[in-house]
């Protein structure tokens, strides 16, 4: 498995798409279109960073965070999801 990309480069990315759009719709005068675009690369932002927030916490987690097994943990999308189920029981 190939490793994770850096958080400042998917951010980076992210931004970058936005700022397209953003100055093609300021160039047309737009404006509806740039209130649009601002409000949805903040939620998008946000969003990305609590995903990478995720990823980064299960990249951390010690072989023996598996309750019980006493194995290393599957990598797998159900055992990810299972993971962060536990994590945001803890809370």
């Amino acid at each position: 498995m190939p490793p994770p990309r850096p958080r400042d480069r998917i951010l980076g990315n992210l931004e970058s798409i936005y700022r397209e759009a953003y100055e093609r719709a300021k160039a047309a005068g737009d404006q509806v279109r740039m209130a649009d675009l601002d409000a949805a690369y903040q939620r998008e932002q946000l969003l990305l960073e609590v995903l990478l927030d995720i990823r980064d916490l299960l990249a951390s987690l010690p072989a023996s965070a598996e309750p019980g097994s006493g194995k290393a943990p599957r990598s797998d999308p159900i055992t990810a999801l299972e993971t962060i189920h536990r994590i945001t029981k803890l809370r």
